[in-house]
């Protein structure tokens, strides 16, 4: 039986570079991840660390770009935010900067070139709108580049990159699609089902997940009354995080303990997905968890 193995990145804007640690310490301790992987799947900016990986950057590398482009795609513009009447309307940041870096990156590269490479890629976004069956609506979209008539492997790595990580109020729309994190913020599920659907087996599947740090947020009180106001600054965040639980349920609970393990440690404070000056404390606080089940795990059945 051959081991088909996939690396689950989680979507969480800066606290991508949270993961990017986790992932670096990890390849330190078991140095034969790195080229062992099949199936990258990833979300939002899990999905630009994913693209990366696929194209061979190290998790080194790219804790290196999100130190030096993080403040700059998510700098704020006052004179936008004066058109915007205060962030009341419009996307806080502009997708410019974000693209530049993409395109210096990837230049025309499409993800047929990340399949020459050895990577297949699983980048998940959402259509805003689409026509099937002669009818208009809004849908998922999984963007792979698996062969078969249904492959997107044509598509440009920068496009799909700007569309996975187009999160609603942060950034604009971006060629009619919108974050990946408003369906699944964590890919891993769905990354399973594409792995059955090219004929893995389920027991030759094994996942690593590795989450953005948990942010420890809540809301108080059990009756809450609350209409599109009050709800409308929690509600973002919410719909991005409590998505997270849903897959790694669904994973464990088909692949088990050997086929699917999930690394995601809780933050001490919260960061936002725009926080860059906290940048630093991400990273103190990834070189802090404790890695020794995850490593274990990696040798014992990842790579076995």
């Amino acid at each position: 039986m051959a081991t088909f193995r996939i690396l689950s990145l989680d979507g969480g804007g800066i606290r991508g570079i949270y993961s990017m640690v986790l992932l670096d310490r990890i390849v330190q301790q078991v140095p034969q991840l790195e080229g062992s992987i099949h199936m990258y799947a990833g979300t939002s900016t899990g999905g630009i660390i994913a693209l990366g990986l696929a194209d061979g950057y190290t998790p080194a590398e790219g804790i290196e770009l999100y130190r030096r482009f993080g403040a700059e795609v998510f700098r704020d513009d006052r004179f936008d935010d004066l058109l915007d009447l205060g962030k009341l309307i419009g996307a806080d940041y502009s997708t410019r900067p974000l693209k530049r870096v993409l395109k210096e990156t990837y230049r025309s590269e499409t993800l047929d070139d990340l399949r020459d490479k050895g990577s297949f890629v699983l980048i998940p976004t959402f259509d805003l709108d689409t026509v099937k069956d002669g009818v208009r609506s809004w849908k998922p979209k999984f963007f792979h580049n698996f062969p078969g008539e249904d492959s997107d492997g044509a598509e440009l790595v920068v496009d799909v990159a700007l569309r996975t990580s187009a999160a609603p109020s942060y950034f604009p729309t971006y060629q009619g699609y919108i974050d990946g994190g408003v369906v699944v913020n964590n890919p891993s599920m769905a990354a399973l089902a594409q792995a059955m659907n090219e004929n893995h087996a389920q027991d030759e599947i094994r996942i690593l997940s590795l989450g953005t740090g948990r942010v420890p947020q809540y809301i108080r009180g059990k009756n809450l009354d609350w209409g599109y106001a009050q709800w409308a600054k929690p509600l973002i965040p919410i719909m991005f995080e409590g998505s997270m639980g849903v897959a790694s349920y669904q994973c464990r609970t088909i692949l088990g303990k050997r086929g699917y393990y999930r690394l995601d440690p809780h933050l001490k404070k919260p960061v936002g997905l725009n926080e860059t000056k906290k940048m630093d404390q991400l990273v103190r606080e990834a070189e802090s968890v404790d890695i020794e089940d995850t490593v274990a795990w990696v040798r014992t059945h990842f790579l076995a």
